[in-house]
């Protein structure tokens, strides 16, 4: 729960940061601008607080792993989904307004992870699982998303290193097996994930296992 906060800490100290001008440039999210991840994220802090306030009856069936669901194919950015995203975040039309959406509602769902019991199990997306391990699972969400943020911002400040560590962990045990030691951990998630190609050398090292590639988690 502490990686939980640092992580989402972070990447709203990011935004908040942000000349308005870096709201039109490209994120690492396929077909969406900074302005559009920003939304996006003020989406994700939405769904955090519903899931905190939804107990489930039962057992987990799904744990901070198998959470995911797994593909191959990275998104096109065609999904209707994906493609309302920019529509909502043009309604916004100053980055202002964002960033305020953002850390209001940010620093709600914020709060409610740090007060929520670690042990209890809450429902979302058809599945039951703790509150530790869904928090855990964002992680993961989040340090992808930081990376997405800054992948054409490079002055912009990115994910803490615990955070960083904690999601190459976590995208492992989705893989199955660790990747070289010799990836840093931002290589292991950009490459992991299928944000961008993995080079020879990359392929090389990995061997076998580089036919599994890309992670594509949704």
């Amino acid at each position: 729960m502490d990686l939980f906060s640092r992580s989402w800490a972070a990447l709203r100290a990011t935004v908040a940061a942000l000349p308005d001008e870096h709201f039109e440039q490209p994120s690492g999210c396929t077909g969406w601008l900074v302005r559009d991840l920003v939304c996006h994220l003020v989406i994700d802090a939405q769904d955090v607080l519903i899931t905190l306030v939804t107990p489930a009856g039962t057992a987990p069936t799904a744990d901070a792993v198998t959470y995911w669901d797994v593909t191959g194919t990275p998104p096109t950015g065609e999904d209707p989904l994906d493609a309302l995203i920019p529509r909502l975040a043009a309604a916004y039309g100053e980055p202002g307004l964002l960033k305020f959406h953002l850390d209001d509602v940010g620093s709600a769902a914020g709060r409610a992870a740090a007060l929520a019991d670690p042990a209890v199990c809450v429902g979302t997306r058809g599945k039951v699982l703790t509150i530790g391990d869904y928090l855990s699972a964002y992680v993961l969400e989040w340090t992808l998303h930081h990376l997405d943020l800054i992948a054409c911002l490079p002055p912009a400040a990115g994910p803490p290193a615990e955070t960083l560590a904690a999601a190459r962990a976590l995208l492992e045990q989705i893989a199955g097996s660790p990747f070289p030691a010799s990836f840093s951990d931002r290589d292991v998630l950009l490459a992991g994930t299928g944000r961008r190609a993995p080079t020879d050398a990359e392929r090389a090292a990995l061997g076998g296992p580089a036919a599994k590639l890309p992670f594509v988690l949704g």
